[in-house]
């Protein structure tokens, strides 16, 4: 199965922002539900910055289909040390208390059949040392009951074999990522698990350094590129089981323009009705719906 969706589903602020473009402006309505139309998959973001409550997850599980489904970045204590204490002013320590907080938000997920997978995302600065292995091996046992992902982006990852070795002993996918490439990017990654595990995050390389939390992601994928993007899901999905397909190029939902596209590529069905703004905004996807 290839599911396809993007990275967040709410985008409400800033120059990017979502609204007036996927959203109708001014309308009083849930955003998970409207995305849902769309999507058959999500990977939740906020997970990223603080754990997920319960009863959230469980209400998230009650507005989606049956067959939608949740994947969930780990918090960012535990993937991202140093932007935690930046962000919070406390000590990234972690104590058995973090890993139950955590957990305890994904098991209505889990419960209702509906999470897909756990995404480890590592920065670029997370290299590959005795140091860093370890705690990678560490982290993984400590979820090994979910299916789980990685996404590591430093080449000294994919230079090393052992890498391999480690996540495929766990049955941990290797996350694929499209990013801008520079001489520390990770390189061609193998098959570790039967999980697939996709991540476009758009190739805007002028801005990719410098710029914020937003400019970054500004790139819209062209057709060729996406063509070319569904041929390696198809090629990874000929050997494994569940595929999960997420666009991070969310400035001006160019992501969710993009993922319908990709949802088009595997002949998955639309709405009869897509939203007219985004239409408006990128007549490319109106094009490839003919």
């Amino acid at each position: 199965m290839i599911y396809v969706g993007t990275s967040g589903w709410s985008y409400p602020a800033g120059e990017g922002r979502w609204e007036g473009v996927f959203y109708p402006k001014g309308k009083e309505f849930d955003h998970l539900e409207y995305y849902a139309r769309f999507f058959n998959a999500v990977e939740v973001n906020s997970s990223f910055y603080r754990p997920i409550y319960p009863n959230v997850a469980r209400n998230w599980a009650k507005k989606t289909p049956d067959e939608f489904r949740f994947t969930a970045k780990l918090y960012q204590k535990f993937t991202h040390p140093k932007m935690f204490e930046e962000t919070t002013g406390k000590l990234a320590q972690l104590d058995p208390q973090d890993f139950d907080t955590f957990r305890a938000g994904l098991e209505p997920l889990a419960e209702s059949g509906k999470l897909g997978a756990l995404l480890a995302q590592f920065p670029p600065s997370f290299k590959h040392d005795e140091e860093s292995v370890t705690y990678l091996e560490d982290l993984i046992r400590r979820f090994e009951d979910y299916p789980m992902a990685v996404e590591l982006r430093h080449r000294s990852w994919s230079d090393n074999p052992d890498t391999f070795r480690l996540l495929e002993a766990y049955r941990v996918a290797w996350c694929i990522i499209d990013e801008p490439k520079f001489r520390t990017s990770v390189g061609d990654v193998p098959l570790t698990s039967k999980l697939g595990y996709f991540r476009f995050h758009g190739r805007n390389a002028k801005e990719w350094w410098k710029g914020d939390r937003e400019t970054r992601y500004n790139y819209l994928y062209s057709p060729q590129e996406l063509q070319s993007l569904a041929g390696e899901v198809k090629e990874v999905a000929e050997r494994t089981n569940d595929n999960y397909v997420f666009y991070n190029n969310h400035y001006g939902a160019k992501a969710v323009a993009n993922a319908l596209q990709m949802r088009l590529e595997f002949q998955q069905p639309l709405p009869k009705e897509l939203p007219g703004l985004l239409l408006e905004r990128y007549p490319e996807l109106k094009e490839v719906l003919g």
